[in-house]
């Protein structure tokens, strides 16, 4: 472990540099051309495979093996994931640029215990996965076919608390489309049927819901077409809700209440209805305990975690990385950096490149690097991981 470390501090200011430049040139999902240069160039300069544009335009699949792992089919195939991509307007406030530096760094710190013990049976991809924050870049890979063959997956993400099992909850998204028909709004206002008015009736109703929703359940979503002025009986008014529930049955109940909410505000008004949900939904997160007491083991100075429970406790959220960890055993813990504001705030975006960000970054990323070594050098673990992933 001490491999690890030293390897990780002796590429300090190489990976400091590489998250400043993402931070410093956001990038929308799908649309991180940058990101997606700056760290396929790191990992080929430091002796990995690099596949670019693998699947997704912005994505990437990076491998490195020991000579024992090349061509051996029992050998451990460890996943570190990074994500890279922005928010509009307030740029990287939910700290991907400090992801990526995570997944880089705890990719040389298993890499230079690969190159010391070369007998041992690992092979370690690095998974770039865009569009966390949008579409979910990750379930596209899944359906792609990329996580097939790995054993375990973890990645980490910096939040304002500490978590090894954070409450990550499964999410849809639903736009809303209400259409009506144009009228002169003072001249001719009962000529008109208003699509306004419908979107107003829907957003009450789901407010009105509320109370009948579990406290784990969560609403929340914005008018994003109210019309075009004042003296136009809107014939046109739109929607984007987004939905989340611990799991994905009820996740299913609460998309039949929010439905019959949406609908009701259509045949109050006269007004026809269309509800998208083509976009994918994302799952909950379902976090393997020996992958986290593994991880929790190897936890260094300037974090410190409570138990599960507590972890139960802290904010919830949602990401694509829960539908990976559907597919193979993972975990995605968080680590606190220095900042009061929330993720998605401007103030979260200042903390996530600040030097004790990076440095708290950097260990976490060591806790990853010694939990994958872990694995191998106990087959048991392995075992036991499948075993847990296998029977949840």
């Amino acid at each position: 472990k001490s491999t690890i470390d030293k390897a990780i501090t002796g590429a300090r200011e190489r990976l400091r540099y590489v998250s400043n430049q993402i931070w410093e040139n956001p990038e929308l999902g799908m649309e991180e051309v940058k990101a997606h240069t700056l760290l396929t160039d790191f990992l080929e300069k430091e002796g990995f495979e690099v596949e670019r544009s693998f699947v997704l335009k912005t994505a990437f699949r990076a491998t490195f093996y020991t000579p024992a792992s090349k061509t051996d089919a029992t050998a451990v195939n460890a996943c570190v994931v990074c994500e890279y991509d922005a928010l509009p307007e307030i740029g990287h406030a939910c700290g991907h640029n400090l992801i990526a530096e995570a997944g880089l760094a705890a990719a040389i710190g298993v890499k230079a215990v690969m190159e010391k013990c070369p007998h041992l049976k690992l092979k370690l991809t690095v998974m770039g996965t865009p569009d966390e924050e949008g579409s979910g870049g990750k379930i596209f890979l899944i359906k792609g076919g990329a996580f097939e063959g790995i054993d375990f997956a973890m990645m980490v993400h910096p939040f304002p608390f500490n978590a090894i099992y954070p409450n990550v909850l499964s999410i849809s998204r639903m736009n809303i489309v209400y259409r009506g028909k144009s009228a002169h709004a003072a001249a001719f206002p009962w000529e008109g049927v208003n699509a306004l008015d419908a979107a107003v009736n829907g957003y009450t109703a789901v407010s009105h819901m509320r109370q009948h929703l579990k406290p784990t359940w969560r609403v929340h979503g914005v008018i994003t077409n109210g019309g075009i002025k004042p003296n136009i009986i809107p014939e046109k008014a739109e929607m984007d809700f987004n939905l989340r529930a611990p799991n994905n049955s009820e996740l299913e109940e609460l998309r039949i209440k929010m439905r019959g909410c949406f609908q009701s505000g259509a045949t109050a008004t006269g007004c026809c209805i269309e509800i998208d949900e083509s976009e994918i939904p994302s799952s909950n997160m379902k976090s393997n305990t020996i992958l986290g007491e593994l991880y929790r083991s190897n936890v260094t100075l300037g974090i410190i975690y409570g138990d599960k429970e507590s972890d139960r406790n802290t904010p919830s959220f949602s990401t694509d990385m829960g539908d990976v960890s559907h597919q193979v055993p993972s975990i995605h813990p968080t680590y606190a950096i220095d900042t009061d504001c929330p993720n998605h705030t401007s103030g979260f975006t200042a903390a996530a490149n600040t030097t004790d960000s990076h440095e708290l970054t950097l260990k976490a990323a060591a806790c990853m690097a010694r939990t994958v070594i872990d694995v191998v050098y106990k087959p048991e673990m392995l075992e036991q991981i499948k075993h847990e992933f296998n029977n949840s």
